[in-house]
């Protein structure tokens, strides 16, 4: 499996208190990845092959992700391995505007208020390696580099980023703040799922009416869309089927007709049976990006062994205001 580095190990090669090689390469380049690639093992076009295998993966693997960042939905970070938590602010609401005929009476005076808080930026990564002998050999003869290793492991690296986006990871915490995800962060709007989509019993009718119950949770927590709606992969084919009989529309399509929902998209990450609506703005959901994906290299054992790793620094903020109130709807039982 993919790992999640502890942000801790960057920080003291940052901070100097790391050592070797691969330390001391980032430090000479101001902590830019790209001071791991050097082209003493590996030629030009070979790296313009992995560099394109690595952006084909990526852009089938990270659906959700992808698709915030693609919306402006995203917060990028220049020093992506040089900053290990993200501090921002929650802010409070203010009272009622007054209503009078005399401006000069004194009105309830208060404050908006604001609260700091944490987001730790974990890397992402997998490695492999490549034997210099078997290069050597390829080329000789040549073959083009092989992309395979390459491509499993920026799908590893994908799908576990993706993964994180919608569902959180678990218990990593890091500088005072937890990774959440969409499905499980605190502040989360729940509505309860009567019965699964997928049950023959459901009817299209039915699911309108679960996703309009999700729609009025978000707008009675005081956000007003736009919307996508992320379903599971064992809704897919339910949503194929004709709203009700004789129709000419889709499930799917009935729902891309409900207001501002901008979109009906499976998530297949989603855990089976839970259905999410996000509020498509930068206070309710946004991608922070220190490090696009990318592969470094290093060498061992006198050159003759070289080490690949696929590396990225992206992970999910959902979003509440200090109040508690968010965008985020949970449809499940």
């Amino acid at each position: 499996m993919p790992n999640i580095v502890e942000a801790a190990s960057m920080d003291a090669i940052y901070r100097g208190q790391a050592f070797g090689a691969v330390a001391q390469a980032l430090m000479a380049h101001n902590m830019n990845p790209r001071g791991l690639r050097t082209n003493d093992t590996l030629r030009k076009d070979e790296w313009k092959a992995l560099d394109e295998e690595l952006v084909k993966i990526a852009t089938l693997r990270l659906p959700v992700a992808r698709g915030l960042i693609s919306r402006g939905l995203v917060y990028n970070i220049n020093d992506g391995l040089g900053t290990t938590v993200l501090q921002y602010e929650k802010e409070s609401d203010m009272s009622a505007a007054e209503l009078n005929m005399d401006a000069t009476t004194t009105g309830s005076e208060d404050r908006a208020t604001y609260e700091i808080a944490s987001l730790p930026l974990p890397v992402t990564h997998k490695s492999f390696r490549l034997n210099i002998r078997v290069l050597n050999a390829s080329r000789k003869l040549g073959q083009a580099m092989d992309t395979t290793n390459v491509a499993i492991a920026m799908r590893k690296v994908a799908e576990l980023i993706e993964d994180v986006t919608v569902n959180g990871s678990g218990t990593f915490t890091y500088g005072g703040g937890s990774l959440y995800g969409m499905a499980n962060f605190p502040s989360r709007n729940q509505v309860t799922l009567a019965a699964n989509w997928d049950d023959s019993a459901k009817t299209g009718a039915m699911i309108l009416d679960d996703v309009i119950d999700m729609k009025q949770a978000s707008l009675d927590d005081r956000h007003y869309g736009p919307w996508g709606l992320y379903v599971p992969t064992n809704y897919e084919a339910k949503l194929d089927e004709d709203f009700k009989a004789n129709s000419d529309l889709t499930i799917r399509q009935r729902l891309e007709q409900v207001n501002n929902i901008e979109f009906v998209q499976v998530a297949d990450k989603l855990t089976a049976d839970n259905v999410l609506l996000v509020e498509l703005m930068p206070e309710t959901m946004r991608m922070v990006v220190g490090l696009q994906p990318q592969v470094v290299e290093w060498e061992s054992h006198g050159g003759l062994q070289s080490h690949f790793k696929v590396i990225s620094i992206m992970v999910p903020q959902p979003r509440a205001d200090k109040d508690g109130r968010c965008g985020i709807v949970h449809l499940a039982a």
